[in-house]
């Protein structure tokens, strides 16, 4: 049973590592995304997760409020699920040379690491997560694409132990600041 569990691990990191497109892909696409200024100020965002058979588990709706603290990129997000919950982050992303990003969150086990290019922004983290009063570390694969000034997509692949767990589709929606 433990080389079964074993190959399964072995096999699952090998699978994760490969392919993919580099955040370098996109470097032509346009609108630029620039996240202090996307993220600063009053964003909203609707969202779901996914099972990895497709099925439909949770949906939500955040109220992302973003600020600047020097060269810190403060991001407190408000969460409201569809089963009636909440929940609040709060990120703290710092830039780490040019395109680079890093992040940390109450929920999130070490740091963050992303990058920017053109209209994308492509970052891993591990996320504590609270399901049914026992807390998972997950592993979160997360790309956002700028579609216009206003408007961004986001899809994240939710791995444990190499193995897909769910994916998390969210659309982001950056208020004018007269709101």
């Amino acid at each position: 049973m433990l080389r079964k569990w074993l190959l399964l691990l072995c096999l699952g990191s090998l699978l994760a590592g490969c392919g993919g497109v580099p955040v370098s892909h996109y470097s032509q696409e346009t609108p630029k995304l620039d996240l202090r200024e996307y993220f600063t100020g009053r964003v909203e965002a609707w969202g779901m997760f996914q099972k990895r058979s497709g099925e439909v588990t949770k949906r939500f709706h955040v109220i992302i409020n973003g600020r600047s603290e020097g060269e810190v990129l403060v991001m407190h997000e408000a969460f409201s699920y569809s089963d009636g919950t909440q929940q609040v982050r709060e990120w703290r992303l710092r830039p780490d040379g040019p395109g680079r990003w890093t992040g940390t969150a109450g929920d999130v086990v070490g740091v963050a690491t992303g990058e920017v290019s053109g209209n994308s922004f492509h970052w891993r983290y591990v996320l504590r997560l609270p399901v049914d009063g026992t807390e998972y570390d997950v592993s979160l694969d997360d790309w956002m694409y700028l579609i216009d000034k206003q408007t961004m997509a986001n899809r994240s692949s939710m791995t444990k132990l190499g193995v897909e767990v769910g994916q998390v589709t969210l659309f982001f929606r950056k208020q004018d600041a007269a709101k």
